[in-house]
């Protein structure tokens, strides 16, 4: 689309002439047409890239979509009821640059809108242009100090059982196919998973063995469509994204091992979340090219009904059951006919394989917890009565300190620095890392002073951060006190760098051991008393009854985390983490003002757009509200100076 003239200069005739008896200095809407509105303006050249010059009809302004959008979340109003207050708000039409009267476009361009800037990568575009003006504004500077927090965000997606997520992939997966192959193309089985999956829906008030046979039977049921893609004159169809999501589903729920011995051993099955598992082996030919099925009587006439435990069943290879390669998986063929169906907690047993579902505590949180937002992932916080879970999404939040102290009714002079939106499941700490790339990307430097809790300290990321000269201040993690009430690790006194350390009875350690993890390359330390612990009145306190003697193994940065245990009980370090609690409430405003909490539409992308545009509308709100006072605070001194001047 091309675009149309843009001028910053209004029209003769227009709501700007009467914004003196209209809007008061102090109204935000005025102050957003003073601040806000030259700096979207300004973003002009980037928005360009989202269009084409050359091809199509004449765009509608970029620079009204970018500003109606943070209106949007700045009043809080959906696209629909945004395109009415642009049609008769004389407040919207003035922060706008328009005139009450000018023509107004559907709801739906809105969408588009945002789609061109996801497309092109112009997320974040709303977002640092008004960081930008406030730099310029002074407000904020490129290195600053800043505190850190993360908060839960729900995913627009109900949370389903296995069972559902499982039969919903595959009913997901037969529409996805069901244009795409012809009927006479269709496996003999097609109609018994459409009936099962499509037509039919779960009974979820069954008993929990019944349930747990429509798992594994689901189980055999998607390994079996799987194994039919991966056949050649079906590549094509594998590839759409439903036959790949069930896939991964697959992969995720359940585990096919070897029902019989096989000259190698069976190990887990390396399906990869993204790929389809490989073909099968081919089994032997019937003289026609075509694998010989053995068809039961029902399935010989096509309009026949079919019975939901019933599936087809191909005729036996004579081919002994292979070990899986790396790229192949051993051939799975159905239950036979009129078999009955697994009982709860038995395995789907097949000719050549077993499936069975996988034990929960295989179950990965990265794993697809609805198929309608693959992306919204599970996570949890807290323990016992405290624990929180929830499926979506996790947002970083920082935010800038000022350690000045405010005048009574003053607005915080703090403001948003970056917002990042990842997967659930993800850890804080690799959050603080997305946060420093994002920041990095923006221009910003990294902050002298980091204010956070104890979900961002480890020992690696305080001897990172005194490593580059700058502070991480927050609590170090608890020690887990999973010992039985023994010492822990805390009653020690530890010199990693020396490999020493006393015991609670003062006893230096015998032995010191360097340890390295092969895959991580992480080093740590095994510090035992070997001598001392045999005759040590304080044993039963420090050693397990089966021990023999206590043995200590810490990270090769403990000395940096056994400082910051000290260090945390002073009474400067607790004046200090004052500076954090700020970070509580701007969660707050953001979850309560702005809709933070809950997304409104699904996927990764679409939802950190709508973060960047909630993070935006919060500074441009702190914006308005700061030069508002600041007007204030002039006319109350003028009116001082001129009460003075009076009475002089």
């Amino acid at each position: 689309m091309s675009l149309p003239d843009f001028s910053l200069q209004a029209e003769l005739f227009s709501t700007a002439g009467l914004s003196a008896r209209l809007f008061a200095e102090t109204d935000r809407y005025r102050l957003f047409g003073k601040l806000v509105y030259p700096a979207l303006a300004a973003a002009r050249p980037a928005l360009e890239k989202c269009y084409c010059a050359e091809n199509g009809r004449v765009a509608l302004e970029p620079v009204l979509m970018l500003g109606v959008s943070l209106l949007q979340d700045l009043d809080g109003v959906p696209d629909r009821q945004a395109v009415e207050l642009l049609r008769y708000h004389a407040g919207w039409n003035f922060a706008l640059n328009r005139q009450l009267g000018d023509p107004v476009f559907h709801a739906s361009s809105l969408v588009n809108f945002r789609h061109r800037l996801t497309e092109h990568d112009q997320s974040a575009l709303g977002f640092t242009t008004i960081l930008e003006a406030l730099e310029k504004a002074g407000l904020v500077s490129r290195q600053s100090r800043q505190r850190l927090d993360s908060t839960q965000m729900f995913g627009r997606v109900a949370r389903m059982s296995r069972l559902d997520c499982v039969r919903e992939s595959l009913r997901l997966a037969l529409q996805e196919l069901e244009p795409l192959v012809k009927w006479e193309s269709r496996p003999l089985f097609w109609l018994a998973l459409w009936e099962r999956y499509v037509e039919s829906q779960a009974d979820y008030r069954a008993s929990s063995e019944t349930l747990a046979r429509k798992l594994s039977e689901a189980g055999a049921d998607s390994w079996q469509l799987l194994q039919w893609l991966r056949e050649a004159e079906q590549a094509p169809l594998a590839a759409g994204a439903q036959a790949r999501l069930l896939a991964r589903v697959f992969a995720e729920q359940f585990e096919v091992q070897a029902s019989q011995p096989t000259p190698a051993p069976l190990e887990k099955l390396p399906l990869e979340p993204e790929a389809l598992p490989a073909s099968p082996q081919a089994a032997e030919s019937n003289g026609s090219g075509a694998d010989s099925v053995a068809v039961p009587p029902a399935a010989k006439d096509e309009r026949a009904p079919l019975k939901e435990p019933e599936l087809f069943t191909e005729a036996p290879s004579h081919k002994p059951a292979a070990a899986p390669q790396e790229d192949a998986l051993p051939k799975v063929d159905s239950p036979a006919s009129g078999q009955a169906g697994p009982s709860q907690g038995e395995p789907t047993a097949l000719k050549g394989a077993v499936v069975q579902p996988k034990d929960k505590k295989q179950l990965a949180s990265a794993r697809v917890q609805n198929p309608h937002e693959p992306e919204a992932t599970y996570a949890s916080k807290g323990n016992g009565q405290q624990r929180k879970e929830h499926v979506g999404y996790k947002v970083q939040v920082a935010e800038t300190v000022s350690e000045a102290s405010l005048a009574p009714g003053e607005p915080t002079p703090n403001f948003i620095v970056g917002i990042v939106t990842h997967p659930a499941y993800e850890s804080d700490e690799t959050g603080a890392v997305k946060m420093e790339a994002e920041q990095a990307a923006m221009g910003l430097d990294k902050p002298p002073v980091r204010y956070v809790d104890a979900a961002y300290v480890s020992a690696q990321e305080l001897a990172r951060a005194a490593a580059e000269g700058r502070e991480l201040i927050g609590p170090a993690p608890a020690v887990a006190d999973n010992n039985e009430g023994r010492f822990t690790t805390e009653k020690f006194q530890i010199d990693v760098e020396g490999r020493q350390a006393i015991c609670p009875a003062g006893k230096l350690n015998t032995q010191c051991s360097r340890l390295v993890e092969k895959q991580s390359g992480r080093v740590s330390f095994r510090l035992e008393w070997s001598t001392h612990c045999a005759g040590c009145p304080l044993r039963p306190q420090c050693v397990a009854p089966k021990q023999k003697h206590r043995m200590l193994v810490v990270g090769e940065h403990h000395s940096a985390l056994q400082a910051r245990r000290q260090e945390q009980q002073t009474e400067a370090f607790k004046q200090r983490m004052k500076h954090r609690n700020g970070i509580e409430g701007t969660q707050s405003e953001l979850v309560r003002g702005h809709g933070l909490r809950h997304a409104r539409y699904r996927g990764l992308v679409k939802v950190r757009l709508q973060n960047y545009f909630i993070g935006a509308a919060c500074n441009v709100k702190r914006w308005i509200r700061r030069e508002a006072w600041k007007i204030q605070q002039a006319a109350l001194v003028l009116a001082g100076q001129t009460a003075s001047v009076a009475e002089a």
